[in-house]
């Protein structure tokens, strides 16, 4: 069949070449793609939020299922203007997708449900957030309400900072919500619980640790993250249970209520306090970068298993994993998540062989004329594969050095925490 993916990141590079890989696959086409989805599909540059074209451009490609990458065509309503045109898509609707584009939505729910969560204020104007700073305890986390691009979330330790935050917020720093959320901070360890979801059951589909700061030893201001590793050792069977009965459930009972099921792929964002989980955030698609060490401990079939989700036949799926495990490494751009240069030379990239175990993902990239150029802030995402994360991290560095990108920067300590209690 010939399969659309609509998006440009690293995780579409990765959900590209895991779709590649299964023997339903005849073509693949990119809207818009990168540099890296050229290896194995062909990429149609297009706005991905203008609807009417895109659809035009699905139905002179005669693609037979559109998978969608990032969050932001599915807050805006694509998989229920595709289907209302026939096109078969993989994705929650509008509605559901209000779990990560509005985190008042999903706040709502957990206060409804008994969902445990962050004690939270949602506010919509700088009067409501001083008198919370009245009696609210330090630090304080403030969140914008709409997408944010990873970037809405501020841990503020000042109650001056909370105001200069909120005020920016209610300003119009992120264009997608003048709303936010004040929330309690929780401290723990935070992992990535993910789930393939149909209108009647739900299978697990992996999970990981992302590193959000900028900086090492998780320093400085949040980014769409600067690396992660698959799986997470902090969740156990034990608290998966709890992540399942106290969260999954409700929150899928919830919309299911309302007519809306959801069908696609869920992530969970939790902290893990004490043995128990407590909900960050929900996304509601595949994490970036979490998406680029989860797929390549991927056995079973991606086409066969995002079909049997849209004929909601999950139940009869098995889904396979390798024992070995994940990590990728991103390479961004001097400045981000500031300001940064486009269009630098990448003169390395095309020269490098890559062993069975290592992957470069293309996040932020263009091709012209046979060469590859910077395009943004996240730029490649360097993954390998195997038993040990110290090793493993240790094949990631020597792929960066042998690409010698002097206009890059990455964290050097990605999977630290991990590795440290690997070797003790």
């Amino acid at each position: 069949m010939n399969i659309g993916i609509i998006g440009s990141g690293g995780r579409e590079h990765a959900i590209c070449k895991k779709i590649f890989e299964s023997k339903s696959t005849k073509k693949i086409i990119c809207f818009p793609g990168n540099a890296g989805t050229l290896e194995f599909a062909t990429n149609i540059n297009v706005d991905i939020l203008n609807f009417k074209k895109l659809l035009n451009l699905i139905k002179s490609n005669k693609i037979d299922l559109v998978i969608v990458g990032p969050e932001e065509p599915l807050v805006k309503g694509l998989v229920d203007f595709l289907k209302k045109n026939k096109i078969k898509v993989f994705g929650p609707n509008r509605y559901a997708s209000q779990l990560e584009g509005s985190k008042a939505f999903m706040k709502k729910i957990c206060e409804r449900y008994s969902i445990p969560t962050a004690k939270f204020k949602i506010c919509t104007n700088k009067h409501q957030v001083i008198k919370f700073l009245k009696n609210g305890k330090l630090p304080i986390v403030v969140k914008a309400d709409g997408l944010a691009a990873g970037k809405g979330v501020t841990i503020c330790r000042k109650k001056d900072q909370v105001i200069k935050v909120s005020t920016q917020i209610f300003n119009g720093k992120f264009k997608s919500s003048k709303k936010l959320i004040l929330e309690e901070f929780l401290e723990g360890e935070e992992a990535s619980y993910f789930l393939v979801v149909d209108n009647n059951t739900y299978k697990f589909f992996g999970t990981a640790q992302d590193h959000k700061r900028v900086r090492e030893k998780d320093k400085g201001p949040n980014t769409g993250g600067m690396g992660a590793y698959s799986p997470a050792p902090v969740i156990n069977k034990s608290i998966e249970k709890k992540i399942i009965s106290r969260i999954v459930r409700p929150t899928l009972k919830a919309l299911k209520k309302t007519n809306n099921p959801f069908n696609g792929f869920l992530y969970v964002g939790l902290m893990i306090k004490n043995g128990d989980p407590f909900l960050i955030e929900y996304n509601i698609r595949m994490g970036d970068p979490e998406c680029q060490v989860i797929l390549p401990r991927l056995r079973t079939d991606l086409v066969k298993i995002i079909e049997n989700s849209i004929l909601n036949k999950l139940s009869k799926t098995k889904i396979k994993w390798t024992k070995n495990k994940s990590m990728t490494v991103v390479l961004c751009s001097k400045g981000y998540p500031g300001n940064y240069k486009k269009n630098k030379l990448i003169k390395n990239i095309n020269k490098i062989n890559v062993s069975k175990n290592e992957y470069i993902y293309h996040a932020g990239t263009k091709a012209e004329n046979g060469k590859i150029y910077s395009s943004g802030g996240r730029v490649l995402n360097i993954t390998a594969f195997g038993k040990k994360f110290l090793t493993i991290r240790n094949k990631i560095e020597k792929l960066i050095k042998r690409i010698n990108w002097k206009h890059g920067f990455y964290r050097k300590d990605i999977g630290w925490k991990v590795i440290n209690n690997e070797n003790n």
